[in-house]
């Protein structure tokens, strides 16, 4: 469906992107993820062709990129693009004119919209009276009125509370099962976790690495996380290293990389002359993963 290919671009001085590659395919959900000024947005803008590269090649539905792919994407910005004093209806109809439907399509549509978002029951009131989720939600819906082949989310779920993001993760998993391609950004590691069939990770306009969830556990040196806190951290190190784990700084926390998953009450053999104050074992999650690879020079791709 989209298909980017050593896409370069650089702001006077600062090279933004460099030779970025990366496919997503029909009905994928492909999370990109990455730092802020790591290039996300200057990617989606390329896309939007709101912003011409320097170099490089892009691709939707195998047409190349221009004013007429325009109408094959769908973009739900992180700014909700709504006005206030308008209703559900009234700011779909807005849009849905800008896309050049005709008025039966656009009745149509406009309906088919405000049901995928569940707001068909608020069509008509105004945005401002609608809570933070249902106006992210009516966002997505502008993205959707026009039955584009590809949806850009950026950062759907920033700002909202945790059953307002719950409200918006159940709406892309619909979308996602009704075969829609979505590109989506997050800097929330658990929403990638849950919603993407691939995860690009992006620095300093790079992918370092790309595949699904499974995938990029493969490239960590370890099997399981182990947290330990004891007021003797040094030697809890040399401890670990002549087992053969990895130590790690997640945050303030030491963990250890266990090259296998081992008993809790064999870990605590290995630690048994020094003080512990706690200490749990936790599977390899995306935010070790995001951690391992951005702070590693090379390129590992899936």
């Amino acid at each position: 469906m989209l298909r980017i290919k050593n896409l370069n671009k650089s702001y006077k001085n600062r090279r933004v992107l460099k030779d970025l590659t990366f496919n997503i395919s029909s009905g994928e959900v492909y999370g990109l993820l990455g730092a802020n000024g790591a290039g996300k947005t200057t990617t989606i803008n390329i896309i939007c062709n709101l912003l011409q590269a320097d170099s490089g090649h892009i691709t939707i539905n195998n047409k190349p990129i221009s004013e007429n792919t325009k109408k094959l994407i769908g973009i739900a910005p992180q700014e909700n693009l709504l006005y206030k004093t308008l209703s559900c209806i009234e700011n779909l109809n807005f849009f849905a004119d800008i896309y050049g439907l005709d008025k039966s399509t656009k009745i149509q549509q406009v309906e088919l919209a405000l049901t995928a978002v569940n707001l068909l029951d608020r069509a008509n009131s105004p945005v401002e009276t609608l809570s933070g989720g249902m106006q992210r939600r009516l966002n997505i819906a502008v993205a959707l009125v026009h039955q584009p082949r590809l949806v850009i989310l950026d950062e759907p779920t920033t700002g909202l509370d945790i059953e307002a993001r719950y409200e918006i993760w159940e709406l892309i998993n619909n979308l996602k099962n009704q075969g829609m391609t979505i590109l989506l950004t997050t800097h929330l590691l658990d929403e990638a976790e849950k919603l993407c069939n691939r995860i690009g990770i992006l620095k300093n306009g790079k992918i370092l690495a790309e595949g699904s969830l499974s995938d990029l556990k493969q490239l960590i040196p370890g099997q399981e996380v182990l947290v330990l806190k004891t007021t003797q951290e040094q030697e809890a190190i040399a401890i670990a290293e002549k087992s053969g784990f990895i130590s790690r700084r997640y945050g303030s926390d030491l963990t250890f990389l266990l090259p296998e998953p081992l008993e809790l009450k064999e870990i605590l053999t290995k630690f048994d002359n020094i003080p512990i104050d706690s200490i749990s074992r936790q599977p390899i999650r995306l935010e070790h993963i995001y951690v391992e690879i951005t702070q590693k020079n090379e390129e590992f791709r899936i």
